[in-house]
């Protein structure tokens, strides 16, 4: 192995070149052949010479077969993998190398303004060296060895060498069907000798990006050997960043946030100083309303912090904590002869949640969850024919009696479901005049309900990730919930405690005839 070249040094002859171009720590690290675009001060870009920072030094000493970053914001982890797969992709024949963006506007931002402005800077003996064989909107393929590198979306065709997905916690979170094409068919495209790097912000308590993390992390905690299928974890805080500082003292520094800061040095053995702790306060103010789990998520402290859900403006994080501590989350088995009732959440054009439910004496057993985005209604009757359960009632939300288009016909959710030869009778939960009533009623029946800790884990999730909104103007809680992923898991649940509130299980059902009057 030859001799490392020292990071500073500029050759000034051929073979003192030809030694530089033979050590790639050099190559990255010099800043005298890739140039990067910054943002200067007044708002525009300027090129530069790269050099990586603290964090992205740490990084490359510690790279692995598998690696997954877990990380604040605006580290430069996309710049420096784009830079080191060009590398990678300039110096060494037959190598395809790529990176797959959120969405289509930043591939296009990081194959401009990453990838392809690096080797357009690169030095012009370098670039007539290397030409490209083909230079597409995409990918650059070179001449001299037959080695490419591509920004897209996704990357399903052939072998993968070198391979990144950039913010992989926003894929999982907003584009569930992306998420499931990378897991199954971009990630196995990387064979074992190969390198993977998964880079994201956290984005909730789900998706494959928090399994993954989850389970690098746990390994990285107990000291476990990696092979080359195992994820290495890599946490980048927000506090190792020296540009994360601002030395006025205007900044307001309450008891709370004392009390958070010392926390955070106890458990990460830091020292955070004033200009640090200013920078925080402040950025979690002015950038998140002083919301604090958003500055958990973009400017984590610890990685556990990364993927905390605050249990400020959510809706039954106390009722489910009591639910834990008394054990009426766990196992609920199926119960023979009992027959099994579900609760709806049918959205226009959103998800159908659903959850199944048995009365046992003075009991209410949640022995099953079941939801799905973009689906007809056979897909979920057939998931419950498949059960073999012996059906009671399946209760509706209010709106079900409503005509809606379905396909060339007009008709009520109710009316296609009685279709089904399922089972059961079907029920309409009556329209409560405030939300924040049936809200009330939900946890006021918490204390009478038993889950299964397995088979109804998405809807306790959504259960306990069910919030209010957040007020960016006023900086507080609004009493209205928040519209998203939790949503149709919690009013379903909803519909269980005003159906039985409200019905005392028992209504009389209406002819259509009789409902189409009533909704005139």
């Amino acid at each position: 192995m030859s001799e490392a070249v020292p990071l500073d040094f500029e050759p000034e002859t051929e073979e003192e070149l030809a030694k530089c171009l033979a050590d790639p720590m050099w190559r990255v690290c010099s800043g005298y052949l890739y140039k990067i675009m910054v943002k200067s001060d007044d708002g525009d870009g300027s090129v530069v010479p790269f050099k990586p920072n603290r964090s992205q030094r740490r990084f490359i000493g510690s790279l692995w077969y598998r690696n997954i970053i877990l990380k604040a914001r605006q580290l430069g982890f996309t710049t420096l993998v784009a830079i080191l797969w060009l590398d990678h992709a300039l110096f060494n024949p037959d190598q395809r190398c790529g990176i797959i963006a959120q969405d289509r506007e930043a591939a296009e931002v990081i194959f401009r303004d990453k990838v392809k402005l690096a080797y357009e800077r690169l030095p012009e003996a370098l670039k007539e060296a290397m030409p490209l064989a083909r230079d597409s909107a995409s990918e650059l393929l070179f001449a001299h060895n037959n080695s490419s590198i591509r920004v897209a979306t996704s990357m399903r065709s052939g072998t993968i060498h070198r391979l990144h997905v950039s913010e992989y916690g926003k894929i999982c979170a907003k584009f569930k069907d992306k998420a499931k094409e990378i897991m199954t068919g971009s990630l196995p495209a990387v064979p074992l000798d190969g390198i993977t790097i998964i880079e994201s912000t956290a984005e909730g308590q789900e998706g494959d990006f928090f399994d993954k993390t989850q389970k690098a992390m746990a390994k990285h905690e107990q000291g476990s050997d990696l092979n080359a299928r195992d994820f290495r974890f890599h946490f980048y805080p927000w506090w190792q960043e020296s540009a994360y500082r601002m030395p006025t003292a205007s900044v307001i520094i309450t008891d709370k946030d004392k009390e958070y800061f010392a926390e955070i040095e106890g458990l990460m053995k830091c020292t955070l100083d004033a200009a640090q702790r200013n920078w925080y306060v402040a950025t979690r103010e002015a950038d998140f309303s002083g919301d604090p789990e958003k500055m958990w998520q973009e400017y984590p402290s610890t990685p556990q912090e990364a993927f905390k859900v605050s249990t400020e403006g959510t809706y039954y994080a106390v009722q489910l904590a009591a639910a834990r501590k008394s054990g009426r989350i766990g196992q609920v088995p199926f119960v023979e002869g009992v027959p099994v009732n579900t609760f709806w959440d049918i959205g226009n054009t959103d998800g159908t949640a659903i959850w199944l439910h048995q009365k046992v004496g003075l009991q209410h057993r949640f022995i099953g969850f079941i939801e799905g985005w973009g689906e007809g209604y056979s897909y979920y009757i057939k998931q419950l024919q498949e059960l073999g359960y012996v059906w009671g009632t399946h209760f509706l939300p209010h709106d079900a009696d409503h005509e809606r288009q379905q396909g060339e016909d007009v008709e009520a959710p109710i009316d296609i479901l009685e279709k089904f030869s399922i089972g059961g009778k079907w029920e309409i939960v009556p329209r409560v005049s405030d939300i924040q009533h049936g809200i009330q009623v939900t946890r006021a029946a918490f204390s009478q309900c038993w889950f299964d800790e397995t088979a109804c884990k998405e809807g306790i999730e959504h259960l306990a990730g069910y919030r209010k909104t957040w007020n960016t103007r006023q900086g507080r809680w609004n009493a209205t919930p928040e519209h998203n992923i939790h949503s149709e898991g919690a009013d379903s649940y909803r519909q269980f405690a005003q159906a039985f509130e409200t019905l005392n299980v028992t209504r009389t059902k209406l002819t259509k005839r009789e409902r189409n009057w009533r909704t005139a």
